[in-house]
């Protein structure tokens, strides 16, 4: 039985801000690995984007971060609990509603989309964390309570990072939080690779090329891991899965959590016939407006289900797009373009798309469909978890109320425990265990419709694809002599997918190393020697 999922995710405004600052610093410093995702103002032209060059791609992101800003940041810490049987995780999502100080450009097709998808920009005005983009301005990036310095406190605990599709966050997160963003890719990837030395992960390779899933869309590939991982453990524990718990937060700090709620995969009352470029890209022209279905439920349904024709036509329509950068036939420029930011994309309407059908795939009425990160209810889907109620963490095994403190976490024993007296309800469903993390007196704080905190559900997300594909990579074909090689490899998490980004529409990733014919920027030489305390 595969289970729904409540997922608490904290809201950080400007009020509460200093407020969190603690819980948030340790949360980081304590975790195995952290996600991140943003929401932004706008991106610019499309077809400079998703340039044939990579260095003509990365020079049009520059020039969106340094001309557009980000509107929230999510941030999800992923603790390996070690006195568990099983590989549990700790999880503490953060969603970050930010206000650059300085000028920026917002788009009103972003500004649709985000509205129409639940973002209050009233809400960003009114209690919007501010900050400064590029190199530092005033108060110290080491020193204070502010965003730039949490992002300080960030690459200081040398943690690996995860994103989805991340190239464009990299940038936007360097260019707002760091310094100014470098002209060449080649300086920018080499200032990567000393800011975090644990090594990026993407998880759109990751399940491109590793996972190999039919499409690699978040919301998919996110259901698709949470589908497989149930199964796992319902069918006795045999195979490889992971658990996941969350703190239960006391007192005025459940005024702050908003309770994500991610249903069971279900089926569909009747046949619905697909959308095919939703189900495999995770977007659509005609958005809302599609006589099809964007059902992700039954679009992994139908794929479970194994009946070959779809699937084997969604793969050779991929694989043919992949090939030399073209479009295929009745494909996109969008095709491949991280799901979450097409909607903020220009459209020209002079530009010549490149397929034959551009012209009727790009209609000047948008926003598109956003899958990614969006559990929305289409055709008749609803948020509701049926039968099973409010409940969370859908393999959770012995859960300890963990409150997000300075003084409850040990960082030298990673089962802590509380002192409130806070308790928790955990109960059978189908041979998982699950707790109730709304609060005891029934008093739920306001859960999150659809498209609220976006950036901090969409790093949940990317973070459990993470964990589980480690865990499936890893354990999978591990004989006793390989056992020794594969715990000298739990530094690493997964060696084969170690700063490799994602490329749209390319065969191959972008390597994030220092290369021999290229030196850091001055910018971040400045950094480093801020960050720790010596050059680089």
């Amino acid at each position: 039985m595969v289970s729904s999922l409540v997922v608490p995710v904290i809201d950080v405004q400007n009020d509460n801000f200093r407020e969190l600052w603690p819980a948030m610093v340790v949360a980081i410093k304590t975790s195995s690995f952290v996600a991140l995702d943003t929401e932004l103002s706008g991106l610019g032209n499309r077809k400079s984007l998703l340039a044939e060059s990579i260095e003509d791609r990365y020079k049009a992101v520059c020039h969106a971060a340094r001309s557009r800003s980000i509107l929230s940041l999510g941030i999800a810490c992923y603790k390996k609990l070690d006195n568990k049987a099983a590989d549990t995780y700790l999880v503490q999502v953060y969603n970050l509603t930010l206000l650059c100080s300085e000028e920026y450009i917002i788009e009103p097709q972003s500004v649709q989309f985000l509205v129409q998808h639940g973002f209050d920009f009233n809400k960003q005005y009114a209690h919007g964390i501010p900050y400064c983009k590029g190199n530092n301005k005033g108060a110290s990036d080491d020193q204070g309570v502010h965003i730039r310095a949490l992002f300080t406190e960030l690459l200081r605990a040398r943690k690996p990072l995860v994103l989805h599709n991340g190239l464009i966050d990299m940038v936007f997160l360097y260019q707002s939080f760091y310094a100014h963003v470098p002209d060449r890719l080649a300086n920018f990837t080499s200032d990567l690779s000393e800011m975090f030395p644990a090594g990026i992960y993407d998880t759109k390779y990751v399940t491109e090329f590793e996972l190999r899933l039919t499409a690699s869309y978040l919301e998919y590939a996110y259901k698709k891991c949470k589908m497989d991982n149930s199964r796992s453990v319902t069918s006795g524990g045999s195979g490889p899965h992971f658990h996941v718990e969350f703190c239960q937060y006391p007192g005025p700090m459940s005024s702050y959590v908003d309770y994500r709620v991610c249903p069971a995969v279900a089926s569909a009352e009747g046949h619905t016939e697909i959308c095919e470029h939703f189900s495999g890209f995770g977007w659509c022209t005609n958005g809302n407006q599609c006589p099809l279905s964007h059902d992700t439920d039954l679009i992994l349904l139908q794929d479970e289900k194994g009946t070959g024709d779809k699937r084997k036509k969604r793969k050779r329509h991929r694989e043919k797009k992949k090939g030399g950068g073209k479009a295929a036939e009745g494909s996109s420029v969008f095709d491949g373009a991280p799901e979450s930011k097409i909607p903020h994309m220009e459209v020209d309407p002079e530009e010549t798309p490149e397929d034959p059908q551009g012209a009727e795939q790009v209609p000047e009425r948008r926003p598109l469909m956003d899958s990614d990160g969006n559990t929305q209810p289409n055709e008749g889907e609803d948020m509701n978890t049926g039968s099973e109620g409010n409940r969370i963490c859908e393999d959770n095994a012995d859960f300890q109320n963990l409150a997000p403190t300075l003084t409850n976490v040990d960082n030298t024993n990673a089962k802590a425990t509380t002192n409130d007296g806070l308790e928790s309800r955990t109960e059978n469903v189908g041979g998982e265990k699950l707790t109730d993390p709304t609060p005891k007196n029934g008093n739920q704080t306001k859960k999150a419709d659809s498209g609220t905190h976006r950036a901090g559900f969409d790093a949940f997300m990317t973070g459990y694809i993470f964990a589980h594909s480690c865990t499936i990579i890893k354990k999978e074909g591990v004989g006793a002599g390989e056992k020794e090689q594969q715990k000298e490899e739990e530094q690493s998490l997964l060696p084969t997918c170690v700063n490799k980004v994602y490329l749209s529409r390319k065969t191959a990733p972008l390597n994030v190393v220092k290369s021999t014919f290229s030196k850091s920027s001055k910018a971040h030489v400045h950094k480093m020697e801020i960050v720790w305390g010596r050059r680089v």
